[in-house]
């Protein structure tokens, strides 16, 4: 996958080559190119930004930057995404879906946001999503962007060492994931559910799904909204397991 960054601070986007993703580009699973929003200014300041038509607080990032900017590094196949508090909601299955997209251009927006038309005008040609992170407003895009794209990169095949490790993600059957627990066995007086160290699969297995069912039911009961989730559903005992006791 190919991925592409367009901000006016550069240097936010570090982050993105370090750790989990660092490896995916030295393995070759990814490619990441940042680029400077300013680089596509032909005046002396370098401006990115003019005050809104109709008036208002703040200022709007203007077109004459963005359209050149874009027309260069979104190629007609890429899929734009527009991190923005006005957008659709960034959710698990998102990134699921963006997984298995060959390229993806991120335009990161500053201030009161990006003229209207730089996406009116580039969805002539590519599509193009606009994507909230959450019911909050950031400084600007790109931590948005760093937080998307951590979570569809470790969905791609190959990033992580354990497969399993996004299977069983929160979300990933429509739950929040259960509490997790390793050695030691007692720690500040606070003792591991025994039934994690039953050697039981099958019993684990139903453990953690209850956990789960739970967890949602009192943090995200939006999640269960029409949707039946049986604490006795069948699970498979060979997903389940757990390190040595010892």
């Amino acid at each position: 996958m190919r991925i592409d960054v367009v901000t006016i601070f550069p240097e936010y986007l570090t982050p993105l080559r370090v750790a989990l993703l660092g490896k995916a580009i030295d393995a070759g699973k990814i490619s990441v190119d940042v680029h400077d929003l300013r680089d596509w200014t032909h005046d002396v300041h370098r401006s990115v930004d003019d005050s809104p038509y109709g008036g208002g607080p703040g200022m709007v990032m203007k077109p004459e930057v963005w359209g050149p900017c874009l027309d260069d590094v979104c190629p007609d196949d890429a899929l734009l995404v527009v991190p923005t508090p006005a957008g659709v909601p960034f959710t698990q299955s998102t990134a699921q879906r963006w997984s298995t997209e060959k390229h993806l251009v991120f335009a990161c927006g500053r201030y009161e946001g990006i003229d209207q038309r730089v996406f009116d005008d580039a969805a002539r040609r590519v599509r193009v999503e606009e994507v909230s992170l959450g019911d909050f407003v950031l400084i600007g895009g790109e931590v948005a962007a760093m937080a998307m794209i951590e979570a569809t990169v470790r969905l791609i095949d190959g990033v992580l060492g354990n497969p399993r490790s996004h299977q069983e993600d929160s979300f990933s059957d429509g739950l929040l994931e259960g509490p997790s627990y390793t050695r030691p066995v007692s720690w500040r007086g606070l003792d591991v559910p025994p039934v994690l160290l039953s050697g039981d699969h099958a019993k684990v297995a139903q453990w953690r799904h209850e956990q789960a069912l739970a967890r949602t039911r009192e943090r995200r009961p939006d999640l269960l909204a029409g949707t039946p989730h049986d604490p006795a559903a069948d699970v498979n005992p060979d997903d389940c397991g757990e390190p040595d006791p010892r």
